[in-house]
C-alpha cells in the first residue's frame, strides 16, 4: 500500500484510508461486529494505516466498534480519525465533555486525527462562538490530540476562509469526479494543500452512486475502454491521479471491497492517467450532466422565497436523483424538507421566483414536478 506525508506533519498515511461510516450491519440493522473488525484487520494487515470514524457514525456506534478493532497490537498500527460533533457543541464546556466520551468509545488516551465535523458556514460560527479552536490548541499541547483539522461541506469562498483563519495539519473535503466544481472542489483542493494542508477525500465514489445504477451509455463507454476496469476503479484511479490527494477514504462493507480497494490504490499514482483515460472519465461525466432536468444554476436570485420553500435545493435533489436514478434513496431527504416546512407544497405561485431567475425558468411549475416525483 502506497504511503504520503500528510501536509507539514512528517506523518506517512496510506492513500487508502478505511472509512468507517459504512460498516457491514445485520439485518437488523446493527454493525455486524464480527465481520466488521475482520474487514478492518485485513485492511490493516494489507497496509491501510489510516481509520477514519465520527461521533455519530451508526448511531454512535462507530467509535466503539474501532476501538474493538484496534486491540490486540492493532493501536501501534494505525492512526485513528475522528470527529468532534459541532452541531452538539452548546457551549465551551461541551468540546471537552464529547471528546472524553470518543476517548472512552474508541479505548484510548490521544487521537492521532482530530477534526471539526461538516464544517459551514453556520457551524464554523458555532465552532467559533463556543471556543472549539482554543480546545483544539489545548488538547494539541497536551499531547491529547496529535493533528487537528476540519471535514467540510460548503462553498469554496467559506472553505478559504476557514482554510487560513488556522494552522491546521489537515482537511476532509469531498472530491470525485463528478464533484470537481462542487464544494471544496478542485480549487479547494490545491489551494489546502498550496496552504501546507495534507488533504484527505471523502465520497470518492460520491456515496456508491458512481458504482450503483450506472446509466447505459456509462456501463458501454466503461465496457469498450481499452483499458477494462470496473467503475469504482475509474473513480478511484482520477482521484489518486491528483497529487495533492495524501488520503482517499472508502466506506467498505464487503471484503470484496477491500480487496479491490487495496489491489487499486496499491497501484494508483500521481499524474499516471493518460490523455486517453482522462477523456473517458470527462465522458463519463459529461453523460451524467446531460441526464440534469433543470437548468437550475444556484444563483439563488429566487431566494428567500416569502413561503419558505427551499428551490434551489429542491431542484439539485431533483438533478441528482435524475443523474444518478436515486428517486427511492433521495425520497427520504425530500419527506424531511416538507416536514421542516422548505417543501413544494408551500408554493402559493406568487411568481416572485420566477420574475428574478436569470434562466427564466418556469419554476412555479417545476416546483409541482419535483412534487409529484417524490411523491410528498
Amino acid at each position: 500500500m502506497q504511503r504520503r506525508l500528510i501536509g507539514n506533519t512528517k506523518e506517512e498515511v496510506s492513500l487508502l484510508g478505511f472509512g468507517c461510516m459504512r460498516l457491514p450491519t445485520l439485518p437488523n440493522g446493527e454493525i455486524d461486529e464480527a465481520e466488521a473488525i475482520a474487514m478492518i484487520r485485513y485492511a490493516v494487515d494489507h497496509g491501510v494505516n489510516y481509520l477514519d470514524t465520527a461521533y455519530g457514525y451508526h448511531g454512535g456506534k462507530s467509535e466503539g466498534l474501532v476501538g474493538k478493532a484496534i486491540k490486540d497490537g492493532y493501536r501501534e498500527k494505525v492512526n485513528i480519525a475522528t470527529k468532534l460533533p459541532v452541531w452538539l457543541v452548546k457551549q465551551p464546556e461541551d468540546c471537552s465533555r464529547l471528546f472524553n466520551e470518543q476517548l472512552e468509545r474508541l479505548g484510548v488516551e490521544t487521537v492521532d486525527f482530530y477534526l471539526l465535523h461538516a464544517l459551514n458556514r453556520g457551524s464554523w460560527q458555532q465552532a467559533l462562538e463556543n471556543e472549539a479552536l482554543e480546545f483544539l490548541e489545548q488538547m494539541q499541547a497536551e499531547g491529547r490530540i496529535r493533528y487537528v483539522g476540519f471535514s467540510f461541506h460548503d462553498d469554496l469562498p467559506v472553505f478559504r476562509e476557514i482554510v487560513d483563519a488556522y494552522p491546521w495539519d489537515f482537511c476532509q473535503i469531498q472530491f470525485n469526479y463528478m464533484d470537481e466544481c462542487h464544494q471544496a472542489g478542485l480549487a479547494g483542493l490545491k489551494y489546502a494543500a498550496s496552504k501546507g494542508l495534507g488533504v484527505v477525500i471523502m465520497e470518492p465514489l460520491r456515496g456508491g452512486r458512481l458504482v450503483q445504477n450506472l446509466p447505459p451509455e456509462v456501463e458501454e463507454l466503461f465496457r469498450n475502454a481499452p483499458i477494462q476496469r470496473t467503475p469504482a476503479e475509474w473513480a478511484l484511479r482520477w482521484v489518486a491521479d491528483h497529487p495533492e490527494v495524501l488520503v482517499i477514504l472508502s466506506g467498505m462493507n464487503k471484503r470484496s471491497d477491500v480487496e479491490e480497494n487495496l489491489r487499486v490504490l496499491s497501484e494508483a499514482e500521481p499524474h499516471s492517467l493518460s490523455k486517453e483515460e482522462l477523456n473517458i472519465v470527462a465522458q463519463a461525466r459529461d453523460i451524467y450532466n446531460q441526464r440534469i432536468q433543470i437548468a437550475c444554476t444556484d444563483c439563488r436570485y429566487c431566494m428567500p422565497c416569502p413561503q419558505g420553500v427551499a428551490i434551489p435545493r429542491l431542484f439539485r435533489l431533483y438533478n441528482e436523483a435524475s443523474m444518478y436514478s436515486t428517486f427511492a434513496e433521495d425520497k427520504p431527504q425530500f419527506r424531511q424538507m416538507v416536514k421542516d416546512g422548505r417543501g413544494p407544497d408551500q408554493c402559493v405561485a406568487c411568481g416572485n421566483c420566477e420574475s428574478a431567475c436569470p434562466q427564466n425558468l418556469e419554476i412555479i411549475e417545476l416546483l409541482q414536478m419535483v412534487d409529484r416525483a417524490f411523491g410528498s
